[in-house]
């Protein structure tokens, strides 16, 4: 069991991602003013002192804790250290520390570097509970605050003893003031200084502090309290359902994984930071296509070389457990075009690695004759890669028996021989996905329409590939389950026409619109089938005798296929529009 702890923008994050188990965790803030939507998560409100957090947790067998609360919620943090389970902090993007900014410790720093500075009137933006740790500065100083309008919070300016008509409210919108907003604000209150608390992205510190600066007010901040180092920090959603998959086994049913691009961009990274700076580290750092912070484990090699061993994960994919190499070496080339096409001083090759295919047809995004390092792995390798260094970099991405992995995928059929490609879109793999599966559809698509194809083919196996390949000339793509799937792939792309051969196991749960037909998820629905044979006023009685839906073709007349085919044929549209559709049911009796 798990229990979250939030009232904030990450509180909420944790809980969309244990929504995901479909499991019961708990979800405490101290008051009840955030809104959450939770289907399993059940709702605590009322502040949690140490002797109730630790009879909680025993009674109902909290096995891990996700501190995702407001980063100056102190006493909270160290009531939560006190308990003793393993605990995941879901902690904000602080900021870099930008020049000119008077950062502090403590509240009595900052009142005695605000008297330092000569601030003749402050406004603060640290919150209704600093009022009172400021008494000593706004009783001899003009001092605004600002505070949400509500009745508590009024309340406890009063109790303080600060004059409330130098309070300043939130607008009653529940979204952060944006950086304009902040600017009238500060322009109207006619302060000449603000403080405010290092409280990360989410607490709209970079809006307050570059509204403050362009107004060239002065600006003072409590930094952010340190946190235990023994918990785990994760920055995201990705990296905090990796958290809990690995400290509380089972909670989710599945496990999720790293792509090979983001495998290849961690073994890069660290591969060159061992070739510039000698660092050996045992764990890098990368961004995900999201702006996600992640840290995997690396094996160094020597300098310049680093691996990344791809995670265990519970998706079908052939590359799970694989060892993907990269070698980084720095060469001496100036003003030449870059990975990105714009002229600089700094150029990034893509070398070609054992293991790793060669692209030879168009439609992938890579030139013919490249290594199959995919755009979004080769931008986030890029992006590492200009953060360390202006210097030109080539890399030579490698996997080992990338070649004999590559014979169970689809790469001879997009036109990449003799290894595997570098994949992934979002850097994650999401367990029983099948998102390499949807993306060599989306490849393979993309290599049609790039030699001039303009009718696409969608075929679930090679025996249906063959019927349809009988009647005409066409380039067909293996939709295996995700029929909904290669449909909007080839929407997005440019596809007006597909031509849909399917089976009639497939065709009777795409009728009832099951875009994915995966017999995992849906089985045939004789009910459905029974009220679409009466429908036409045909006898529905024999599908009760039947096992497989093959076995419809000896039992019914061909007015019911012709309605099978048309329902299948409304449900493509619907992901398909502005298309044109032909369902070419594939008879496999000898009828």
């Amino acid at each position: 069991m798990i229990l979250i702890f939030g009232g904030t923008t990450e509180g909420r994050i944790a809980t969309d991602v244990c929504e995901q188990a479909g499991k019961r965790f708990y979800y405490s803030t101290k008051s009840d003013l955030q809104n959450v939507e939770m289907h399993n998560g059940v709702r605590l409100t009322g502040a949690m002192l140490s002797d109730g957090m630790r009879d909680f947790c025993k009674r109902n067998s909290i096995r891990c804790i996700i501190d995702a609360a407001h980063p100056f919620a102190e006493h909270l943090h160290s009531t939560i250290q006190d308990i003793g389970l393993p605990v995941i902090r879901l902690q904000r993007d602080f900021a870099k520390h930008i020049s000119g900014i008077e950062y502090c410790s403590d509240y009595n720093e900052a009142i005695r570097k605000m008297e330092e500075a000569g601030v003749r009137s402050l406004l603060a933006l640290s919150g209704t509970n600093t009022i009172s740790k400021l008494k000593a500065y706004w009783q001899s100083h003009k001092t605004l605050f600002r505070i949400l309008n509500r009745e508590e919070s009024i309340s406890h300016a009063k109790d303080c003893g600060f004059p409330t008509d130098n309070l300043i409210f939130y607008p009653s919108t529940h979204s952060l003031p944006t950086k304009e907003e902040e600017t009238a604000m500060m322009k109207r209150s006619g302060c000449d200084a603000i403080l405010t608390k290092e409280s990360g992205a989410s607490g709209g510190f970079e809006a307050k502090v570059q509204a403050a600066m362009e107004l060239g007010l002065k600006v003072f901040v409590i930094r952010h309290p340190e946190l235990p180092a023994d918990w785990t920090y994760v920055t995201g959603k990705y990296g905090l359902r990796r958290a809990i998959e690995r400290i509380v086994p089972g909670f989710f049913d599945l496990k999720t994984g790293l792509t090979t691009g983001a495998c290849a961009t961690a073994a890069t990274k660290a591969a060159l930071l061992s070739l510039l700076w000698d660092d050996d580290s045992e764990e890098v750092s990368f961004a995900l296509p999201d702006g996600e912070v992640l840290s995997i484990p690396i094996e160094h090699i020597k300098k310049g070389i680093a691996v990344a061993t791809k995670d265990m994960n519970d998706d079908p994919d052939v590359t799970k457990g694989c060892r993907i190499t990269s070698e980084v070496s720095v060469r001496q080339d100036a003003d030449s075009d870059g990975e990105d096409g714009k002229k600089n001083t700094q150029k990034i090759r893509f070398l070609q690695g054992k293991g790793v295919g060669t692209v030879t047809l168009p439609g992938l995004g890579i030139p013919v004759g490249e290594p199959a390092v995919n755009p979004t792995p080769r931008r986030m390798i890029c992006d590492e890669i200009r953060l360390i260094t202006d210097a030109s970099i080539d890399v030579r991405i490698s996997v080992e028996d990338g070649e004999e992995l590559a014979k169970k995928t689809f790469n001879p059929r997009v036109g990449v021989m003799n290894g595997i490609s570098i994949l992934g879109t979002s850097g994650i793999v999401h367990p029983l996905s099948n998102e390499a599966f949807i993306s060599s559809i989306r490849r393979e698509m993309q290599v049609a329409w790039a030699v001039g194809c303009r009718e696409i083919g969608l075929v679930a196996g090679m025996k249906s590939e063959r019927a349809l390949m009988e009647e005409r000339d066409i380039r067909c793509i293996h939709y295996g389950n995700f029929i909904g799937e290669a449909l909007k792939a080839a929407h997005d792309i440019g596809f007006r026409k597909a031509v849909i051969a399917i089976m009639i196991g497939k065709a009777v749960k795409l009728a009832e619109g099951r875009l994915d037909t995966h017999s995992h998820k849906f089985v045939m629905n004789k009910d459905f089938l029974k009220h679409t044979a009466a429908s036409l006023g045909i006898p529905p009685s024999p599908i009760d005798g039947i096992t497989m839906a093959r076995e419809l073709w000896d039992i019914m007349p061909e007015a019911f296929f012709n309605k099978i085919t048309s329902l299948c044929k409304e449900h493509c549209l619907s992901v398909f529009p502005d298309g044109e559709i032909e369902i070419k049911l594939i008879c496999d009796t000898q009828r």
